[in-house]
């Protein structure tokens, strides 16, 4: 059966079926001047305003980016850590800008329509490594003053274990990150705008790096600034549109939250015939919580052990050893401004399900009836779904604020993603392999030239990754969270113990590929495999487990390492780790009181959601 909407438009995904016209009166009270006359087809049709907003954000973005960039071609430390100047509002900024993609304005917006609310799950149990972050990690690496991660490797564990981290980051950056981006944002803009595949793949590359490659870290994080703001008011406003035109004739948010929330609880009607179907698919049982972030350990995409343990497992090597998101922290001015930045970042990672999250239950609110499809068919039509809702909430006049923020959530992470490769190449591969006496203008000219071909290589690869099939796609997607455990457990191990050594790094790297793969094979070729392993966070939780285990007892059964592997710039030593130092002069610029009230929301948001109070 349909289910009929509280507008003159019955909706079902994939064709909205126009039965009337939008009365013109109802929504000029919110948006003066905007056209929500406008009859809507298939395209995403832009009007004059649409592309004045969008021609000013890549003016402002081009002029943000010359600025900044400008003196950065010169020294090694000004372009891959921009001087080591960046003020913790940027810092923050762009560490969040650097994690939003297309995947969270399409891919987690369709994730939240298919689970519900479970999703924010990887947004707010960032709380742990954050924390780890702020209180561990920052003190240290500042203290170390390295430009990368692989080189700590090298100073902890030698040469082999720095280039095979090298080597796996620029690989993994260039086809899971860059060219996969490039890929996803392109087919948004083909559903959107019919744009054509490779013209949209070119322009989004070109558009996206030229300022990493003109004035790295330094352009690129002050961009990311811009582009951050631009992405909070984008995605925003496809939340408030989404639920006034819930709310149907009432047009009050508060009416559309609680329609939101009374249909995503899915008691009666299409709504429970929904969650009925789908419960098997995702929990394998027969009763699913659509509001609750605490899921069973069978959940394919959030089980509840990965809120405890994928702080290890994942968000250590995402947020830290990761080379993309630390290089900003890396960056900052001082301790201080590198631990608010991340404090800041905690803050906008809270909010983040308010444009990933919640137009997902809107969507489900509206019609869940592709929940009821043969469920390989789910999660493409899901997607398709948030393309549609888009084309018929956002009136023209504002569709070009959106195009900005998409194409801010492209821009923020291919650059972010192609300066760091190019860092990491430049200076853990060309300079301490192929010429260890370059100075640092070659540096700076390598850096440039290193980003140039990995854009071109991402473009191409970008333009192909289509013909290889979503299953391929989706493949190197679920295989990439295996880059991550086995170097979150070795980093982790290296700076809290010293006895661990080289031998047991390196074994524990290369059995936690394998035991990667061989999971993965297992769960994709049994006839009944154990549902605990199902859910790639599972099996990553598992892979950290087997990674420590491994590094641990090659370590305890074969030589420590050498004093100078073990030095307190290397490993963990309370006594010399300044970690209540530089906290802010005032209590209301103070770490401890911001981080504090940030871990206390967190928690009364898992409280809330828990499934005990809805």
């Amino acid at each position: 059966m349909k289910v009929q909407s509280n507008r003159s438009t019955e909706f079902r995904f994939g064709i909205p079926e126009r039965t009337g016209s939008r009365e013109a009166g109802e929504s000029r009270m919110l948006f003066p001047g905007i056209d929500w006359g406008q009859t809507m087809d298939d395209s995403f049709a832009l009007g004059f305003w649409d592309y004045t907003a969008f021609t000013l954000y890549i003016a402002a973005v081009c002029i943000v980016g010359w600025w900044t960039g400008r003196k950065e071609r010169t020294q090694a430390d000004d372009y891959f850590l921009a001087g080591r100047s960046l003020p913790w509002y940027v810092v923050g900024s762009s560490f969040i800008a650097s994690n939003i993609s297309t995947e969270h304005f399409i891919g987690m917006i369709g994730a939240a329509y298919i689970f519900g609310v479970a999703p924010a799950v990887y947004e707010w149990s960032n709380v742990a490594s954050f924390t780890l972050l702020i209180w561990l990690f920052i003190p240290f690496l500042l203290a170390s003053r390295v430009f990368t991660t692989p080189e700590y490797m090298e100073q902890r564990f030698g040469p082999s274990l720095r280039f095979f981290f090298a080597g796996v980051t620029v690989i993994s950056n260039v086809i899971a990150f860059l060219a996969a981006v490039l890929y996803g944002g392109a087919i948004g803009l083909q559903e959107l705008f019919g744009w054509e595949l490779w013209p949209s793949i070119i322009g989004l590359g070109l558009l996206a790096g030229v300022w990493a490659i003109y004035g790295g870290l330094k352009s690129v994080a002050w961009s990311d600034f811009m582009m951050f703001v631009v992405m909070i008011a984008g995605g925003a406003m496809i939340t408030v549109l989404g639920l006034y035109d819930l709310s149907g004739e009432e047009r009050s948010l508060v009416s559309g939250v609680k329609i939101m929330i009374e249909r995503n609880q899915a008691t009666d009607g299409a709504w429970r015939d929904a969650v009925v179907a789908t419960a098997p698919h995702i929990t394998g049982e027969t009763e699913y919580n659509r509001l609750s972030v605490i899921q069973p350990a069978s959940h394919t995409l959030a089980p509840w052990p990965f809120i405890i343990f994928g702080v290890f497992s994942l968000s250590i090597w995402y947020n830290v050893c990761n080379q993309f998101m630390i290089q900003r922290v890396l960056g900052a001015r001082n301790l201080y401004h590198a631990r608010m930045g991340i404090v800041f970042a905690g803050y906008m990672k809270i909010i983040l399900p308010v444009i990933i999250v919640v137009p997902g239950l809107i969507l489900f609110a509206r019609d869940p009836q592709t929940l009821l499809l043969p469920w390989d068919q789910v999660r493409p039509e899901a997607d398709k779904g948030y393309i549609r809702m888009l084309q018929e909430v956002v009136p023209q006049g504002l569709r070009g604020l959106f195009l900005a923020a998409l194409f801010g959530a492209i821009q923020s992470t291919v650059n972010s993603v192609l300066n760091s490769t190019a860092t990491v190449f430049t200076l853990d591969i060309y300079k301490r392999g192929l010429n260890p006496n370059a100075s640092d203008r070659n540096l700076v000219a390598m850096g440039v030239i290193s980003s140039v071909v990995f854009l071109a290589i991402a473009i191409v690869l970008g333009g192909f990754i289509g013909a290889f099939g979503e299953g391929l796609f989706g493949y190197i997607q679920a295989l990439y969270a295996f880059f991550g455990p086995p170097f979150a457990s070795v980093f982790l191990l290296g700076i809290l113990f010293r006895r661990i050594n080289a031998n047991g790094a390196i074994a524990g790297v290369v059995a936690g590929f394998a035991f990667g793969i061989l999971v993965k094979i297992y769960v994709d070729v049994a006839a009944n495999p154990l549902p605990v392993l199902e859910p790639f966070a599972m099996q990553a939780i598992f892979n950290w487990a087997f990674c420590t285990l491994v590094c641990i007892v090659v370590s305890l059964t074969t030589k420590p390492p050498r004093p100078e592997q073990v030095a307190d710039h290397l490993t963990l030593n309370w006594s010399t780790l300044n970690i209540f130092s530089e906290l802010g002069k005032h209590w209301y610029t103070n770490v401890v009181v911001w981080w504090g009230l940030f871990v206390l929301i967190v928690l009364g948001l898992f409280m809330t959601l828990s499934g005990l109070f809805i």
